[in-house]
């Protein structure tokens, strides 16, 4: 399962990085979400307390960004 969660968030940077992904579209934040939950939850299980502050602040910026973008605002757009 880390592999999975790693290589979704891998997938969202190396779109971005090659001008596949947009960074504020919804694939790129689904796919932080999902790998950084993931990663979270793997690492709460194992006492990787800094891995988890760093996976759960990921997905709660990303669940944030899906939030604004759900309700038609750009994720990391002015108020």
């Amino acid at each position: 399962m880390q592999i999975v969660g790693a290589l979704l968030i891998l997938i969202a940077f190396t779109g971005v990085q090659f001008g596949r992904v947009d960074p504020l579209s919804l694939t790129y934040l689904w796919l932080n979400l999902v790998g950084s939950a993931i990663l979270a939850a793997l690492a709460y299980v194992e006492s990787q307390w800094g891995f988890v502050l760093l996976e759960t602040v990921w997905a709660i910026v990303s669940a944030h960004g899906l939030s604004r973008a759900s309700r038609g605002r750009t994720p990391g757009g002015a108020h």
